[in-house]
């Protein structure tokens, strides 16, 4: 996983860009940028760009740099914005004079590699865009006539950066091949097996610790590839005020979703391994197996698996099962439950949350650093901030208080994601978890009926039509 940088601590109560810090700020010709407390709260958008761009005596402050970078992909195409900055920042040492701009390029050139480091590190998914390589090669051809350092240094950084895509290509084709082996649904899942007739979650693994610690390095892997911007480009839609180019109607947030779809495949999965069994005996085992790993979760952190077996758990083909369920102790997952009660706004999950995230900071192993959101509840809440709050004021100014939200949102994230899982890998059950085939919800729903019989009417018209549904 590539460096990280935690963001999280640069952001204090006073705001992501203070008047007052150590650095000299250039005077922006494009209009007032509004201060309050000291804290940045709005500005014209070509302000904001124009205080991104370093000079010879200025260097944006860092949290600027992520808050902007992160969502000024609201207003335009990071295309844009580099190809901007890249203008600037040139243009501004041009005096007339060939010999007096190369000196005074030469100098800021280590600033412009600075601003291209952070981006390339922090935001690498932008580079994906052939453009945006283009006018990286460009610009290192042209820091290559001025500074050989800097030179040097802007190739290091374009290697290290295609050393991520690489990564990044290789994760996202691997899940793709694993995908297509658990969506090779084999004709003995379909129908319910006999003891010993197919290999269940108990028989690759009957350790709810060790289950619970190779859930967590799937969780950890699978949030390392997520961008920071996925959280901006899931709900953006291109500002109309800037160009109609529409670039955000296809949204790039495949990282994003693989990850929510492991969640619901993980789901499944508990559900089909509950549903399998044709002993009731088999099945209580299971549900008490599966609340033993949930609660090994929460006990590291990993509160995305946590909420996932909690909801398969819940899934309507299981909690009918109340023969079964007689057979088990509930009162562990009861517990569980209403640790992750979504009344007052999850407020037991959060409190835990903060629980977690105290504990990470003050870690004194790396066991202890593991917080793993619940995520689909981490996008929730982003969506919302985006939603209630608008980007533009009535005077056309960016929201910059906004910004300065969202960026604290995702900066926790970058934390928790850049968090390396401490667990030794158990290949065979790693394979397990994220090959096995599952049921889907119409053959969850008839293996539950073939588990224990109908009660009603509805019920037995609803068996009797997934057996024709699924026989076609």
């Amino acid at each position: 996983m590539p460096p990280t940088t935690p963001y999280a601590g640069k952001f204090s109560t006073c705001g992501p860009y203070s008047n007052n810090n150590n650095h000299p700020q250039p005077h922006s010709p494009y209009g007032e940028m509004c201060y309050h407390d000291n804290s940045l709260v709005s500005a014209s958008l070509e302000a904001l760009i124009q205080h991104l761009v370093p000079t010879v005596d200025y260097y944006p402050d860092r949290s600027y740099v992520f808050t902007f970078l992160l969502s000024s992909r609201l207003f335009l195409h990071p295309y844009e914005l580099m190809t901007r900055v890249c203008h600037l920042c040139v243009e501004q040492q041009r005096s007339g004079d060939a010999l007096l701009d190369k000196i005074r390029f030469r100098e800021v050139a280590p600033k412009l590699v600075q601003l291209l480091t952070e981006w390339t590190e922090t935001f690498p998914y932008d580079f994906r865009d052939e453009r945006m390589m283009r006018c990286l090669k460009d610009m290192t051809h042209h820091v290559a006539r001025g500074d050989e350092y800097s030179w040097r240094a802007m190739q290091q950084m374009t290697q290290r950066l295609i050393k991520r895509l690489s990564a990044l290509g290789q994760y996202e084709e691997a899940v793709a091949a694993l995908n297509n082996v658990a969506n090779e649904r084999p004709a003995s899942l379909k129908t319910k097996q006999a003891p010993g007739q197919r290999n269940d979650v108990l028989s690759v693994c009957d350790d709810p610790f060790i289950m619970a610690q190779q859930l967590t390095h799937i969780e950890l892997d699978r949030l390392s590839f997520i961008g920071p911007e996925e959280f901006i480009q899931t709900f953006a839609m291109k500002d109309p005020i800037e160009n109609q180019k529409g670039f955000f109607r296809k949204r790039k947030t495949s990282n994003l979703e693989a990850y929510v779809n492991w969640f619901n495949r993980l789901s499944y999965m508990v559900a089909t391994e509950i549903c399998m069994p044709v002993k009731k005996k088999h099945r209580a085992r299971i549900i008490e197996f599966f609340i033993d790993v949930a609660q090994e979760c929460f006990n590291i952190g990993n509160f995305n698996s946590l909420m996932a077996i909690i909801t398969g758990m819940n899934m309507s083909p299981v909690s009918r099962l109340k023969k079964t369920w007689s057979k088990v102790n509930t009162d562990k997952f009861e517990i569980l439950e209403h640790q992750m009660d979504p009344s007052s706004n999850f407020s037991n999950y959060r409190t835990a949350l903060r629980g977690a995230t105290q504990r990470s900071e003050t870690a004194h192993s790396s066991q202890e650093k593991i917080v793993i959101p619940f995520f689909s509840l981490l996008i929730k809440d982003i969506y919302f901030l985006n939603e209630g709050c608008a980007s533009r004021l009535p005077n056309g100014h960016i929201n910059f208080e906004k910004l300065w939200e969202l960026a604290k949102q995702v900066s926790e994230f970058l934390v928790w994601r850049q968090v390396v899982c401490p667990f030794d890998r158990d290949r065979r059950i790693l394979q397990y978890l994220v090959t096995t085939p599952v049921f889907s919800e119409d053959e969850l729903h008839l293996a539950s009926y073939e588990s224990e019989g109908p009660e009603n009417n509805m019920e037995k018209d609803s068996r009797r039509s997934l057996r024709c549904g699924l026989k076609q």
